[in-house]
């Protein structure tokens, strides 16, 4: 019985493989088709000459370049207003610019002392209610100072903001 079955198991394998075999013939005829619609393409057409008129251009005059210095309307700057208390520092003022963020306080402590080592008075805050740690390069108690400062810092650090310091 065992080998009635294998010997009927080899029969089918062997048709199911032989009976799906491309035939030669069909590959011919594709191969035709794909040559007579390409050598349709290639079709060259001689193009007609037609005249362009070259469009006339004035020279180009330099002119001395005036600067003008840009001041900011300090009024419109943003400010993120948060309550935020002191972890470590000597204390905020009512505007501080702020260059990092972080939840894990190791990583404030590293960014505070690069800070004080570039000469910054470097403080960090905590706020609660997002549990971040901020990290404070400059505080002042007027808008203007400190803007002038986050402009200052993002030269080296582009993403520094202001936090107005709800108490």
């Amino acid at each position: 019985m065992k080998k009635v079955m294998i010997v009927c198991t080899g029969l089918c394998l062997a048709l199911a493989f032989t009976g799906c075999k491309s035939k030669e013939s069909a590959y011919r005829q594709a191969y035709e088709k794909a040559k007579a619609a390409e050598s349709a393409q290639n079709v060259i057409e001689t193009p007609a000459v037609v005249a362009v008129e070259t469009p006339v251009v004035a020279p180009v005059q330099t002119r001395p370049v005036t600067q003008t210095r840009v001041v900011d309307n300090v009024d419109n700057v943003s400010v993120r207003e948060e309550r935020v208390s002191v972890v470590s520092g000597i204390g905020l003022g009512s505007y501080s610019v702020v260059v990092g963020s972080f939840s894990v306080i190791a990583n404030a402590e590293g960014l505070q002392q690069r800070l004080r080592n570039a000469g910054y008075a470097a403080q960090i805050v905590r706020n609660v209610d997002r549990n971040m740690y901020r990290v404070v390069a400059t505080t002042f108690n007027d808008k203007r100072s400190a803007v002038e400062s986050r402009d200052d810092l993002r030269v080296s650090y582009p993403d520094a903001w202001l936090l107005y310091n709800v108490k």
